[in-house]
């Protein structure tokens, strides 16, 4: 299933410097290897907010929820899911 997946961090104005790093650092790494095995089938950055809109591939709504309780700057985040489905009109084999 697919699933566009909108996502704010709001991290706190006093989290260390050090913390924050770290959080984003390992959430880049996930996000990477999420991409790789094609889970997280494409990531786009807001501009000018410190938000995305992503496009999730996963079995179901579980398996969303799962991988996004996995993101480390998930305790900071503000997510709205939209559950898609393919358009009879698109060209593109993939999209399912």
């Amino acid at each position: 299933m697919l699933f566009h997946v909108h996502m704010t961090v709001k991290l706190p104005p006093d989290m260390p410097a050090e913390q924050a790093n770290k959080l984003k650092a390992d959430e880049k790494e996930l996000a990477q290897r999420l991409q790789q095995v094609g889970t997280w089938r494409h990531l786009w950055r807001l501009a000018g907010l410190y938000a995305n809109v992503s496009v999730f591939d996963v079995a179901d709504n579980q398996a969303l929820h799962d991988t996004l309780m996995q993101l480390p700057l998930y305790p900071y985040m503000e997510i709205e899911v939209t559950p898609m489905c393919r358009h009879p009109s698109s060209i593109h084999a993939d999209d399912r």
